[in-house]
């Protein structure tokens, strides 16, 4: 069957090299028609499991759709000639030919099929790659926020962040997650908004920066229905048990369903929190020991910590 099969490439190849023939009747090559035979002898080859034949062939056929002005075919090829060297495990080549693909697909004037074979490239690397899964996450999303189109972008970004979240790059995280969050905004989704809130407080509070955290939160309230929602309290709780050096509250809040049911990157950041002060809760100012005098001493340790 996959000798068969070869012999059936050659025989498409074969075709082709005769369309690209020229003589004092015909002038110009037929680039089309060998674009057709080069698209046929790589799906036998691909077929065969000659996955590099297969590529070969689809560069060929990507080359002369070129020659013939058809951009959108030639990328769809190129991106074909990626998922040969996928199959090859041939990662960093697989990316390579779907990122000129998509470049192709802008130049054509079709950036949405662009973005999509971005998300697809970084599906692909995310398993072995994650730091250039967040690039090609991060150019989908760029590609479609040049289109407005935001609800799409964000959801790109959505990936980037987590990722970074990921690969402890806690500081492109906060303004990944930001970026995100403004776009929700303006769509009017302002539930994902609260849920993006909550992601940039423990993003931040695991940056040590108290302040950034709290920031993040009052600037949710401009948003309608976040004042009073599950989503507000929680975060209120969070922000004073840590700023009070509660661990008690904090882990209560941490542990809840609202927190330990969001994607596991963040989920993992909640259940991780430490509060400062050696976790023990903080004692309220009436207590025995060091007085109120204690109390402002434990605030101004905590300010200078921090802020």
């Amino acid at each position: 069957m996959a000798a068969q099969k070869i012999n059936e490439a050659h025989e498409h190849i074969a075709k082709a090299e005769k369309c690209l023939k020229t003589s004092l009747t015909k002038w110009k090559p037929d680039f089309d028609s060998a674009a057709s035979e080069y698209a046929k002898a790589a799906v036998a080859f691909k077929n065969a499991k000659q996955f590099e034949q297969a590529k070969d062939a689809y560069l060929k056929e990507a080359e002369y759709h070129t020659e013939n002005k058809a951009l959108f075919h030639a990328a769809k090829a190129l991106e074909q000639a990626g998922m040969m060297m996928k199959d090859m495990k041939r990662m960093p080549e697989a990316v390579q030919y779907i990122e000129k693909a998509s470049m192709m697909y802008v130049e054509n004037g079709t950036p949405d099929t662009a973005a999509m074979a971005l998300d697809r490239a970084g599906k692909l690397v995310e398993p072995t790659n994650v730091a250039q899964a967040v690039d090609l996450y991060q150019k989908a999303a760029s590609v479609f926020e040049n289109e407005d189109r935001l609800r799409q972008a964000a959801e790109l970004l959505g990936k980037a962040s987590r990722l970074l979240v990921r690969l402890r790059r806690l500081d492109e995280a906060a303004v990944s997650i930001q970026k995100e969050k403004n776009m929700y905004k303006e769509i009017e989704n302002y539930p994902t908004c609260f849920k993006k809130t909550i992601a940039q407080v423990l993003v931040h509070l695991h940056r040590n920066d108290f302040v950034a955290a709290d920031k993040c939160v009052r600037e949710t309230y401009s948003i309608p229905g976040f004042s009073g929602s599950e989503d507000c309290v929680a975060l209120e709780q969070l922000l004073q048990g840590y700023d009070e050096q509660d661990e008690d509250q904090a882990y209560r809040v941490c542990n809840s369903a609202l927190f330990k049911y969001m994607d596991n990157d963040y989920a993992k950041l909640a259940i991780s929190l430490r509060v400062p002060g050696g976790g023990k809760k903080k004692k309220s100012p009436t207590a025995p020991q060091g007085g109120a005098g204690g109390a402002a001493e434990e605030d101004d340790d905590y300010e200078g910590g921090l802020c």
